[in-house]
């Protein structure tokens, strides 16, 4: 089983003596399913059987199948006329005449639509079988396409989450760099507010420690570690992805937002605003998987 994107195409053909149909299906995302038929009413009866092989092949997305059909150029020409009805009629009302009444006619009479054969349903008759084996072959055609996109799509996910990732150790590096930065900092403040006082060592690292807990990001961190991890073994399930990769979404947009809110240092600060753009790249490709 793969990984299929919701973005598909699928093309079959089928000919017989009289028709050539084409069936062409087309897949955009969705949450759910939906199903759009476009063909004619002497093919109706079959959308349900259509419908159902669909349903078996794939999960999520919005389809749109579209049956054209039309008569060769060297189909054998058939009469229109339904010799069945003619003879019924005949023997119809040709006793209740019983000689008394005089009575003639001439082909042409017979061309009257009632006597015409129900092109509809020899046309549906005809062209089900065709139908059929026209649309299997273009879901077949469908599930490869969704198939190779959806291969793409994670590609294309991965090197955002591997972008994501760099930036994330980046500032597991720079939060190293605290404590030096907030003592330095504390220090200037008082030294520029407190000349002629002697700055006491002991009680600007209590203010240093003090701050560093309120802006602390090691479990941040180390939660957006897990979900990265998570995350990169679901791109490479198989089945129904989508869902659980903007489930991890959410979560890592959380973990980051809270190391921008709380980061005290301008480089942690960017590398937020990076990483919540590769995470929008995530979700904006993720949205076209099943």
């Amino acid at each position: 089983m793969s990984v299929y994107s919701m973005t598909g195409f699928g093309r079959g053909e089928a000919a017989a003596t009289k028709w050539n149909v084409v069936v062409e299906i087309k897949t955009v995302n969705n949450r759910f399913k939906d199903f759009r038929f476009k063909m004619g009413s002497a093919l109706s009866s079959l959308e349900f059987d259509m419908r159902g092989q669909l349903e078996k092949q794939f999960k999520r997305g919005t389809f749109d199948i579209a049956v054209t059909y039309q008569r060769r150029p060297d189909a054998p020409t058939e009469s229109s006329l339904d010799t069945a009805k003619v003879k019924a009629w005949l023997e119809t009302i040709m006793p209740l005449l019983e000689g008394k009444v005089q009575m003639s006619a001439s082909p042409t009479d017979f061309l009257r639509q009632d006597f015409l054969k129900e092109e509809e349903s020899d046309k549906g008759q005809e062209l089900s079988p065709l139908v059929l084996e026209a649309f299997t072959k273009a879901m077949g055609l469908l599930k490869t396409s969704r198939a190779n996109e959806g291969l793409s799509l994670v590609n294309k996910l991965q090197e955002h989450l591997a972008d994501y990732e760099k930036l994330l150790l980046k500032n597991e590096v720079l939060k190293g760099q605290y404590p030096e930065m907030m003592k330095e900092k504390l220090t200037a403040k008082l030294n520029e507010r407190m000349k002629d006082f002697q700055v006491d060592q002991g009680r600007l690292m209590q203010e240093v420690i003090f701050y560093l807990e309120k802006l602390e990001i090691d479990e941040e961190i180390n939660r957006a570690k897990i979900h990265v991890a998570k995350l990169r073994e679901v791109m490479k399930g198989n089945g129904e992805v989508g869902r659980q990769i903007d489930f991890l979404l959410q979560e890592l947009g959380r973990e980051t937002n809270t190391m921008g809110s709380k980061s005290a240092h301008m480089e942690i600060s960017q590398n937020v605003v990076e990483m919540k753009v590769q995470l929008e790249k995530i979700r904006e490709q993720a949205l076209n998987l099943e």
